[in-house]
């Protein structure tokens, strides 16, 4: 890895904000150059989010310079722009160590410091938090300042409308700030990315507003009446001009578009603002990726690097594998997809804000009347996808597992009381690795388990993926949950075209003495490692794969408790009331029934590292396997 990179001369004496403010205002431009600077050398070397960052240095700089957290608090929506905010809160020699075991964690966190003050990941909380925030601040009488920074992809989120509702209403001191770089992970979607358009390119309202503003203070001498006249007008006027009535409408003073890279005006404006009570909403203008022209030109690309790159060329330094690399799972499913939806013109898709990372694009190149990029709105995803199947269509749904989450209500109210046949293809399932845990696919079974009318299935490679699509997308009965992991696939050789597969039915894979294990989903490739290793030691293990956590393949349990003393499972999801959990309530119907040790993701919150890492943490890998297995061979009566 090499050095670990350097700070400049003035950001190397930056341990806090109080540093910060030390500093005369003329020289916070050359704070951001060097704060830039710095974020490009290490996150080149060691990896993380990139372009959000990089677009808000100014914004950063000013918000730390202005305001005095931890005292005042700023809530950074999502968290993906919040590294220029760990460097000048303390964390600058640490930062190499983000995302990494045991190191700072890619998103603001509580626990970390006193500086983030609200834990994030998911999008579109920044504003009901930082609302929170300003209420308690009004019941203890204390005049902290709270500003929320929101991305306008995040700005798509319904809870975000609900919070400006909110607090517009109850008219709190709280200052949102609108990050506008018409970008989340891809490009936005939907109206309200026309809408900031066209407010960021009127020159003729912010002239009009000017003047408008000019003229109310030529007014004050004219008496109550005359001002209440022009504050009407302006608000008539503005209310026909500009995108900016929105935020009115719903309470909010609207400030902007200001530039964003301006650190000089946001500082003055941030001054200004501090002096105004009540909703505010600072409107400024971002690029994504600023100061690195790759991240500026390929923006999506550029979100997040997790391998080192030339910090001049942006070209991957990475050792090019001779060796083929195996497709990810979320590739196998967009290819699949494409290749169903040509045979079926009924197959529908959408996904909510992620066409890329869920591999979208395919269906959305070949049949773009057919696949829909919702924005970053899990529940609408949910129940447009119900809306769809109650007419007929085939609708797939790929989303995260954790993001699945915010559409709990709508995947029983809308979809499974409904029994509408719609099929979640859910990404990310298990731990992620160096999101952490906001952004971990632990309870995705649990959760669904409890859901009638649903389907739970989860392959053990790409073939059965596509398999499992196949058969999903003729499967009329009720909803259908397919989960597989973030990360490379087996790399086997598929075959061409589909086959049905058996629903609630799991094979064996492998026969053995004494003890079986039971996996459930990829995590199964494990299994198959360690009966290798432990044949090697005279040990024989059975294997199944089970294939369905709801309906339990009940036959295929019945000849396994024939068969053995001890059932070990594995799942790459919560112990609790998961497919292991699913066993145990089985077995407990039975007068005599095999031993059950569950092995999962334990019940706690599972930091970040990479997903071996977490894996033998858990003690789910294959040394894991291994030692439990010959638990219960030391603990036997006679040896195998």
């Amino acid at each position: 890895m090499g050095k670990k990179p350097l700070a400049g001369p003035l950001l190397s004496n930056i341990n806090s904000p109080d540093d910060l403010k030390k500093l005369p205002p003329e020289q916070l431009q050359q704070v951001c150059d060097e704060l830039r600077t710095f974020i490009i050398d290490v996150v080149s070397v060691y990896g993380g989010h990139f372009g959000a960052s990089l677009g808000v240095v100014e914004l950063t700089t000013a918000l730390h310079y202005v305001y005095n957290s931890p005292y005042d608090k700023i809530v950074w929506d999502v968290g993906h722009q919040a590294y220029g905010h760990k460097i000048l809160t303390g964390r600058r020699d640490q930062f190499h160590t983000n995302r990494k075991l045991n190191g700072l964690s890619g998103f603001p966190k509580r626990s970390e410091s006193e500086h983030d003050a609200f834990g994030v990941g998911h999008s579109s909380t920044s504003i009901s938090a930082a609302l929170g925030m300003a209420v308690a601040n009004d019941l203890s009488k204390e005049d902290r300042k709270v500003i929320a920074v929101i991305g306008d992809g995040a700005m798509t989120g319904g809870q975000a409308f609900e919070a400006l509702n909110n607090a517009g209403a109850m008219k709190s001191d709280v200052l949102v700030v609108l990050n506008d770089n018409n970008m989340s992970i891809d490009p936005n979607v939907g109206a309200l990315k026309e809408y900031l358009a066209d407010v960021t390119s009127s020159r003729t309202f912010n002239k009009f507003r000017d003047e408008v503003y000019d003229m109310l203070g030529h007014f004050k001498a004219a008496g109550h009446k005359m001002r209440k006249v022009a504050s009407r007008l302006e608000s008539a006027m503005t209310a026909a001009l500009t995108p900016g009535s929105l935020f009115r409408s719903l309470g909010f003073k609207y400030y902007g578009p200001v530039d964003g890279h301006d650190v000089s005006g946001l500082r003055k404006t941030l001054e200004d603002l501090k002096e105004v009570k009540g909703p505010k909403l600072l409107h400024i203008v971002t690029v994504k990726g600023k100061g690195f022209a790759p991240a500026e030109k390929e923006q999506t690309k550029w979100h997040a690097q997790s391998s080192p790159f030339d910090k001049i060329t942006g070209d991957s330094l990475k050792p090019k594998s001779k060796k083929k690399s195996a497709p990810k799972y979320q590739d196998v499913f967009g290819e699949a997809l494409v290749q169903l939806a040509e045979k079926n013109e009924d197959i529908v898709s959408m996904t909510p804000a992620m066409p890329s990372g869920s591999s979208l694009w395919p269906m959305m190149n070949a049949f773009p009347d057919r696949a829909f990029d919702v924005g970053i709105a899990e529940q609408h995803a949910v129940t447009f996808a119900a809306g769809l199947a109650a007419q007929g269509k085939k609708a797939f749904c790929a989303i995260y597992s954790t993001f699945l989450q915010r559409g709990f209500d709508q995947l029983v109210h809308d979809v499974a009381i409904q029994k509408l046949p719609v099929v979640f293809c859910i990404d990310r399932a298990g731990v992620v690795g160096a999101d952490g845990p906001t952004h971990h696919g632990a309870y995705d079974i649990s959760y669904m388990r409890s859901i009638p009318n649903l389907v739970i299935s989860s392959p053990l490679n790409e073939q059965d993926l596509r398999d499992m699509m196949f058969t999903a997308s003729s499967y009329d009965e009720a909803a259908w949950a397919i989960r597989y992991p973030r990360g490379a696939s087996t790399g086997m050789e598929v075959r061409d075209g589909f086959e049905g597969i058996e629903i609630g039915k799991g094979i064996c894979l492998r026969e053995g003495e004494e003890i079986a294990v039971l996996s459930f989903g990829p995590i199964g490739k494990y299994v198959t490692k360690a009966s290798e290793m432990l044949q090697n030691e005279g040990i024989e293990i059975g294997h199944y794969d089970m294939r369905f956590a709801k309906p339990l393949d009940t036959e295929l349990l019945d000849q396994i408790c024939d068969n053995y003393q001890h059932i070990i499972t594995l799942e790459d999801g919560a112990r609790l009331g998961g497919f292991g959990s699913a066993v145990a309530e089985y077995l407990a119907e039975k007068e005599q029934a095999p031993s059950v040790k569950i092995l999962g993701i334990p019940d706690e919150i599972i930091e970040h590292g990479t997903q071996e890492e977490l894996h033998q943490m858990m003690g789910i890998d294959v040394t894991g396997i291994v030692k439990t297995v010959k638990s219960y061979v030391s603990n036997a009566e006679h040896v195998f």
